[in-house]
């Protein structure tokens, strides 16, 4: 996972140093300068999924210009999709102009010419995702470009996936990448295409979005329907439809989840942690009501498990 830092550099070189970082991070590009302070303190750290390329990126007050000549000098087409964590972002394309405060994003399509204007410090995740993740969802149609999206609604579970997507690593194998990678264009396709009736979103990505979710905070016991809720801006009813047509309704998915998670912290904990403990610490407060959930889900109980005892259903999917 590259890291690019101009710190470490002689003040005199740093802007230089970051002109040709951006460049070699994400598409032909052109920086300039909004400071006099001597030296340009930034930083970018990429991580690459399959077809999706996730950029981190703390930099210095700038403008930052894709203009005709970088347009022609980008070798594919791809839509970047920006979410603003620090500072503001003042986004240009297509006569469209915006401005992105923190826990909104925006979309620029690398095809035409576009220019960030940032005049403060500043802090910033980037997806670079190919022309066609969208174009598939889309119809053909373009998503909307440099307006800010913010955090409610489809809106949130776009930044939500961002946020989760960071932190997928090498735990995840090819394809469950490139499933996660559907699920966020089929989130930012939902969030920005063009006169899509507001309030409207994809029920598929927006159930993913809360699924991985509920994978990172399977150890909360703050865990509800109330708190998922309240992080998708959506109320319990919509929450619930958008199991309507699963094989299991929330409630159900979220124990199977919280079980299956414990299945794999019993095979791996250390003997000295109990099975009491393993369950408490999922959700479970009650030592029997668990050892008979975890029978129904696996044919064995959960000791037997530990032990070494196979699960009748197989691999345990939930990491």
């Amino acid at each position: 996972m590259p890291v690019w830092d101009s710190t470490p550099l002689p003040e005199r070189d740093q802007f230089d140093y970051w002109n040709d970082v951006i460049c070699r991070a994400f598409v032909p590009l052109r920086a300039v300068r909004r400071t006099d302070r001597p030296g340009f303190a930034a930083r970018v750290e990429t991580r690459p999924l399959v077809e999706v390329n996730r950029a981190r990126i703390v930099s210095q007050p700038q403008e930052t210009l894709h203009g005709v000549r970088e347009v022609a000098d980008t070798d594919a087409a791809y839509y970047f999709v920006n979410l603003q964590l620090a500072g503001r972002c003042a986004v240009r394309q297509g006569g469209r102009e915006s401005v992105v405060g923190p826990g909104q994003f925006t979309v620029v399509d690398t095809t035409e010419p576009y220019s960030f204007d940032l005049d403060g410090v500043w802090h910033m995740v980037s997806y670079r995702v190919p022309h066609a993740h969208l174009s598939s969802r889309l119809g053909g149609r373009r998503p909307s470009t440099a307006v800010a999206v913010g955090g409610a609604g489809a809106g949130g579970v776009v930044t939500a996936l961002m946020h989760a997507l960071w932190q997928v690593g090498d735990e995840v194998d090819r394809t469950g990448t490139r499933d996660l990678e559907q699920s966020f264009a089929s989130a930012v396709a939902a969030a920005t295409a063009a006169g899509v009736e507001p309030g409207r979103f994809d029920r598929g990505a927006v159930r993913a979005a809360v699924l991985q979710h509920v994978r990172d905070h399977l150890g909360d016991r703050t865990l509800s329907v109330t708190t998922v809720c309240r992080r998708f801006a959506i109320s319990p009813r919509t929450l619930h439809n958008l199991f309507a047509d699963a094989e299991d309704s929330f409630g159900a998915t979220v124990r199977a989840m919280r079980l299956d998670r414990c299945a794999l912290v019993l095979a791996a904990a250390a003997p000295t942690v109990t099975v009491t403990e393993i369950a408490t610490a999922h959700g479970f407060d009650d030592p029997s009501s668990f050892s008979r959930a975890f029978r129904r889900r696996f044919g064995v109980s959960p000791r037997e498990a530990r032990q070494g005892a196979a699960c009748t259903n197989g691999t345990v999917g939930v990491r």
